[in-house]
């Protein structure tokens, strides 16, 4: 995968939200300290492309122990916080999932290319790769503050009953 932007993020309007966490997670599984995902801040489904956002603080729950004195945004959350926003993107492409899990299959090509460090915004932003009717692969990156701080490729597949 290369290290390049995925989208041109100056130019599109990243500052209200289109999406907010209410309407995420109407959609989505995750509660609580999984809900990682503040807001969708872009979604163009014609360009296959979703912008979403974490507010990355120094009073939440991981910020104390991952690492001590140096608090750092674990990389597995921000993959997983990638994958529920490839997640709701997917079902806003395929509405007759509605009510479906969507499981996390898959990860390739991850690269972690810096810290990131409370109190920050990370954007994630998602790019379709391949999308089937039950199936999904995205290309994912986060950026803060116009920096690349990690990229992978991450997939997913509907399961049976329930929301996810």
């Amino acid at each position: 995968m290369p290290f390049r932007p995925l989208a041109d993020l100056a130019s599109l309007d990243l500052s209200t939200p289109v999406f907010g966490r209410e309407a995420l997670y109407e959609v989505l599984s995750q509660q609580g300290r999984f809900a990682l995902v503040d807001g969708v801040l872009h979604s163009d489904l014609e360009r296959d492309l979703v912008v979403g956002y974490r507010e990355v603080r120094s009073d939440e729950w991981w910020a104390k122990d991952h690492i001590p004195g140096r608090p750092l945004f674990p990389g597995t959350l921000m993959v997983e916080a990638s994958a529920q926003l490839a997640t709701f993107d997917f079902h806003q492409r395929r509405p007759e999932v509605k009510d479906a899990f969507i499981g996390f299959t898959g990860i390739e090509n991850t690269r972690f290319r810096a810290t990131v460090e409370p109190d920050c915004r990370l954007l994630l932003v998602c790019r379709v790769a391949r999308l089937r009717s039950t199936m999904f692969t995205y290309d994912v990156q986060g950026v803060v503050d116009e920096n690349i701080v990690f990229e992978s490729r991450i997939s997913g597949m509907v399961l049976k009953g329930g929301k996810g």
